[in-house]
């Protein structure tokens, strides 16, 4: 690791951007390589009709996946048979009665997509907008636009934690674009220009097999880790959209520059690349290696928060 930790602006000094490529009203970044012909490419993989999604559970009583830092989603009832078995529910003509709740949690709290403008350096964020942009709201390069959008293409899930003949990969542990290649060589499949990425560590699955306090004990995730050629390839590939089952879709801290999530600014704020983070694909990697077929039809959607710096999603796989 540097004994001087780079500023982003230098680490990411003479890399490529996407700025202004869409136009510079742009908001959906990368995510504007799916034209009809990934849609249609990606349809036709389409072979059985089995179907998968990715989400975790949402305000699961033994806990959720999510940064440290953030609590976990709270769901509360405030209205069930109680209230009417008490004489406090509400009369409807009929003597209809009916349960509701609500839930309180981080819109990054859960599967979901990140707003491209969800982080940034230099006072910068995805497209040149201004960071003030994101002052009591992300109101440039939000999660909304993505939502409005959709997410439809050719998936390909690598499977590194299998790769490496692990059920997950360990803390800290790295792998390059190289890796993925290799991954992808000895699955049998091919990484194509537009293709949506899907990485599977094992890692968030094996949170509901931990205890918490081991999970998050010096917590430093498994995860991509930043080249100047990871970059080039992400940008030469035309990659619109990263997937992993990681909370930070990379390693936590960069062990060679020692810098935080440097893939966030590269990827995500200079190339426009949408982050799709703690998906949970372990049942899809099983039927994948059991049947061969890595390829899918992947469709998504986050919700429509307005300003949203980020907003839940459940992906769906069709092979």
């Amino acid at each position: 690791m540097s004994e001087t930790v780079p500023d982003l602006k230098e680490l990411l000094e003479g890399l490529p951007k996407n700025w202004g490529k869409w136009g510079n009203d742009d908001e959906v970044g990368s995510l504007n390589y799916l034209d009809s012909a990934q849609v249609l490419k990606g349809i036709a993989t389409v072979r059985a009709g089995k179907t998968f999604t990715l989400q975790v559970q949402m305000g699961n009583p033994d806990g959720d996946p999510i940064w440290p830092g953030r609590r976990p989603a709270q769901r509360m009832n405030v209205l069930d048979h109680g209230h009417f078995m008490s004489g406090k529910g509400p009369h409807f003509p009929g003597n209809m009665e009916y349960c509701d709740d609500m839930m309180v949690m981080y819109l990054q709290g859960s599967t979901q997509y990140d707003a491209l403008g969800h982080v940034w350096y230099d006072d910068q964020i995805y497209n040149g907008y201004d960071a003030k942009t994101t002052i009591g709201g992300t109101a440039k390069a939000g999660v909304l636009p993505i939502g409005e959008r959709g997410v439809v293409g050719r998936g390909v899930l690598i499977d590194m934690a299998r790769h490496r003949g692990k059920d997950v990969l360990d803390k800290g542990e790295t792998f390059t674009h190289e890796d993925l290649l290799e991954a992808a060589a000895s699955q049998g499949v091919t990484i194509e220009k537009r293709d949506i990425l899907l990485i599977r560590t094992g890692w968030i699955g094996s949170f509901y097999r931990r205890d918490p306090e081991e999970f998050y004990k010096d917590f430093k995730e498994p995860g991509l880790t930043f080249s100047p050629e990871l970059v080039r390839w992400f940008h030469e590939m035309e990659i619109p959209n990263l997937v992993t089952d990681t909370i930070a879709n990379e390693v936590t801290i960069d062990p060679k520059s020692g810098v935080a999530l440097p893939l966030h600014s590269a990827l995500m704020r200079n190339l426009g690349v949408a982050f799709t983070e703690i998906i949970l694909p372990d049942e899809l990697a099983d039927d994948c290696a059991e049947d061969g077929q890595w390829d899918f039809l992947y469709v998504a959607a986050p919700l429509k928060v307005v300003d949203g710096s980020g907003a839940p999603v459940n992906p769906i796989i069709i092979k």
